[in-house]
């Protein structure tokens, strides 16, 4: 639900540009504000959520999120605006976000990426749905009226965070037998489980596997608990950080977060500017959330079938790749007829790439990391996410027009996507020379990027 809202601010931006007759930059701010802080306090919904649980984090995040839209309905300058609908409805959503997404992988463990795409695909049915609804009452209510009426809506995040069920997890099961189905959790008989204990017993003396604590101490073979037992409270809980292939993954998340937040907050206003009416401009928005839906299911599907999940990572490349040299296009389509092919197309490889982000996430730093490790990598959103519309604007209002908007956007895709096949490249280059240590790495459960993928 916080995502599609995000999208869904772009609706207002003609509206907020008339209203507070500011240019293009100054107004852009909103939606980079949302944006950069649901980004930057990503890591605050992770740490609510493994102190006490993803459930009160949800519950609390609807509850900032609502009023933050609430008190946006009243805003009277463009300045109020930053801090109710850019700021508290940001750490809003922050708080449910993360969380949110991370509990998935608490309950699926053999078909994770169809799962996530599942999962994320109700960003997608949230923006169509959401975009012309939206539209239609600011025609009939003003744009403060139809803040209010999404300020109430948004308040159901209190009543799905209240539905969320913690889980019964088994630890002392390899990750890697769950990965291929051999052993299912919540499913393990006593003898499989004493099987477990005498397996932990035979190689407390071998490095950790993903079943044992990272700093070292084997974990329980039962362990009852929350979803956020898979996440350790501890110094430990960043290990993470120092992975080599995690810090290439970051910087390719830079790039992507440069580019892939101004179509959304660009599209609406280009359609605009190119003779489009505001139903069918709002109607994209909807075509473009639609599509993202089926790439989110879709690809998720793909990419858990045998052939295609050692290759993960490369069809995450990919997606990023094509949605890239999609926008570089947008400059020669100018009516609504040809803007279709584009949110089509851009949609779908947009849901793709969001569904498998915790995927290739999880599959390079581990499952028991995941929780933590979406914190940062949705931080590393936060800068982009502030400084990549307002510059969008600032272009236009210097240009004239969404030309170098649009090629800025496809640039920087396009840089993430480079950047993440040359050190896939590097990576697989290295397991050639080096096998034995690929193995190694396997055991451990730290696998080489190029392992992951």
């Amino acid at each position: 639900m916080s995502l599609p809202v995000c999208r869904c601010i772009s609706v207002f931006f003609v509206e907020f540009q008339s209203h507070f007759e500011a240019d293009y930059s100054a107004t852009a701010w909103i939606h980079s504000l949302v944006d950069c802080t649901t980004m930057l306090c990503a890591p605050v919904g992770s740490l609510v959520g493994n102190r006490w649980s993803c459930r009160v984090a949800v519950m609390l995040g609807g509850l900032l999120s609502s009023c933050g839209l609430l008190l946006s309905s009243f805003a009277t300058s463009l300045e109020l605006l930053y801090f109710t609908m850019g700021i508290l409805t940001g750490l809003g959503f922050a708080l449910c976000y993360t969380p949110a997404i991370s509990m998935v992988g608490c309950y699926f463990h053999q078909r994770k990426a169809l799962a996530y795409g599942i999962a994320m695909s109700g960003s997608g049915i949230g923006t169509f749905v959401l975009a012309p609804a939206v539209q239609l009452l600011i025609e009939l209510y003003s744009w403060r009226g139809a803040l209010l009426v999404l300020s109430a809506f948004v308040a159901n995040l209190c009543v799905c965070g209240a539905l969320l069920r913690p889980i019964t997890l088994r630890e002392g099961v390899e990750e890697a037998e769950l990965e291929e189905g051999e052993e299912k959790p919540g499913n393990i008989s006593p003898q499989d489980a004493e099987l477990a204990v005498s397996k932990e017993s035979d190689t407390n003396s071998s490095p950790p596997s993903s079943s044992l604590l990272l700093s070292g101490s084997p974990a329980p073979t039962l362990q009852r608990g929350r979803c956020f037992s898979f996440c350790f409270l501890s110094s430990q809980e960043y290990r993470f950080l120092l992975l080599p292939d995690f810090v290439g993954l970051a910087v390719s998340f830079l790039f992507l977060a440069s580019g892939c937040s101004l179509p959304f907050v660009y599209l609406v206003p280009y359609a605009l500017n190119a003779g489009v009416n505001h139903q069918q401009a709002a109607f994209l928005m909807s075509i473009l959330g639609v599509i993202d839906i089926v790439g989110n299911i879709t690809f998720g599907w793909l990419t858990d079938r045998r052939c295609l999940k050692p290759h993960r990572l490369a069809c995450y490349i990919l997606a990023v790749g094509l949605e890239g040299l999609s926008c570089l296009f947008v400059p020669l389509l100018r009516s609504f007829a040809l803007l279709v092919p584009f949110a089509v197309v851009y949609g779908y490889f947009d849901g793709a790439y969001v569904a498998l982000i915790p995927v290739v996430t999880s599959d390079v730093v581990g499952a028991p990391y995941l929780a933590s490790a979406l914190g940062v990598v949705y931080f590393l959103h936060a800068i982009p996410y502030l400084v990549s519309p307002p510059i969008g604007g600032w272009l236009v209002d210097v240009t004239g027009s969404y030309t170098a908007t649009f090629f800025l956007s496809g640039t920087a895709m396009l840089a993430s996507a480079i950047v993440l096949s040359t050190i896939l490249w590097i990576r697989r280059c290295q397991r050639r020379h080096l096998p034995t240590a690929t193995v190694v790495n396997k055991d451990t459960k730290n696998e080489p990027l190029s392992a992951c993928s």
